[in-house]
């Protein structure tokens, strides 16, 4: 069996590794969670697909432009041939650890009005405001036009187009402070159990003895851990509450239902259990995966050709391969997680994955 362009899995006899899960995976400090920035903004330079220049709903603002940069117009009647400029609803995405000032992120823009597309053209400066009615400017957003999608030319990305101008307020870090828990994931046996794990990590520190274990931390419902920040710590806690973000678990204590929880940003993907895959083969760009038992044996007319892009997953042939192994062959042959996430779904649509897909 001779392979050429082909990545192969082979799922034979191999014992499963269970992954641990560190906190920061599954929780987030109590005040941090992702925001939206938003705007109106106009896209310019389009090749006569924007919006009509007799639509005033377009003429007042781009009036308006024209005006700040001292070229002001007599009347809209002097507007009304164009169809180089759009009215867009500008956003964008923060993420829940917040921002800083100079941070540069993506932002989405939407067609308001009449304009047919967006492709072309270039988003005028923006500025960005949180989402309620007189919140400050937190971002200037502008740039060249992406269309994500030839085929809804209405909608599009400036990539790294918003600047963070002002940032958000930081988190004030006092004797205690709060994680919580993400839903996928929430239930007393889930904060019980994490609150164990963080002290028991605290406990193994030298540091640990010169306060009661069962004061560091603790579930206060199904989904908040109130941690207590020791005072050796208080005039610097950063460290402290990196260590506790990075305590590692086991996602089977959380004794969750079967899950398989993706979250796009990160690129995490956690199993809350033992999740098992029913036999199945997939072909996905360069990629294939199928099960064989037990592995072929090779002859001189059908030579095993073993190179770094052949990885084996699996249990026992009586049982059904395990996720965590497939998830560990991933990682040993480099696949993107794009492309991981794109075969968990495939699995899920067929099927084939014995647990609940999550995708954040």
């Amino acid at each position: 069996m001779r392979h050429a362009l082909t990545t192969i899995l082979t799922l034979t006899l191999l014992s499963s590794i269970t992954l641990a899960t560190r906190v920061k995976d599954v929780c987030r400090m109590a005040d941090q969670g992702e925001s939206v920035l938003q705007g109106l903004g106009l896209v310019l330079g389009l090749p006569g697909t924007g919006d009509s220049g007799k639509d005033l709903v377009l003429a007042r603002p781009l009036a308006q432009v024209l005006a700040n940069n001292g070229a002001p117009i007599a009347n809209f009647e002097e507007l009304k041939s164009s169809r180089s400029v759009a009215l867009v609803m500008v956003t964008c995405k923060t993420p829940s650890a917040g921002v800083r000032l100079n941070d540069q992120f993506d932002v989405i823009v939407t067609a308001l009005h009449s304009a047919s597309s967006l492709k072309g053209g270039q988003l005028y400066l923006t500025a960005l405001t949180g989402p309620r009615p007189g919140q400050p400017v937190y971002a200037m957003a502008s740039g060249p036009i992406e269309i994500d999608d030839e085929n809804i030319t209405t909608r599009a990305r400036v990539r790294n187009g918003a600047q963070i101008v002002r940032p958000f307020p930081q988190t004030i870090i006092g004797d205690t402070f709060d994680i919580v828990v993400e839903p996928s994931f929430a239930g007393f046996q889930s904060t019980t159990h994490i609150a164990g794990r963080i002290r028991d990590e605290y406990q193994l520190a030298p540091e640990g003895f010169t306060q009661a274990a069962d004061a560091i931390a603790r579930a206060l419902d199904d989904r908040t851990i109130r941690v207590r920040v020791p005072s050796g710590y208080r005039a610097n806690p950063a460290p402290f509450i990196a260590d506790v973000m990075n305590t590692e678990f086991d996602p089977a204590q959380l004794k969750l239902p079967a899950r398989v929880v993706v979250n796009r940003r990160t690129g995490a993907i956690i199993a809350t259990q033992d999740v098992r895959i029913s036999l199945v083969a997939i072909a996905h760009k360069n990629l294939v995966v199928r099960r064989i038992t037990p592995p072929p044996q090779p002859s001189p007319a059908n030579p095993l050709v073993s190179t770094e892009s052949v990885a084996g997953v699996g249990t026992d042939p009586q049982e059904l391969p395990r996720l965590d192994d497939l998830l560990n062959a991933f990682k040993a042959l480099s696949v993107p997680v794009e492309n991981q996430i794109e075969i968990l779904h495939m699995l899920d649509k067929s099927g084939r994955l014995n647990a609940e897909l999550i995708v954040d």
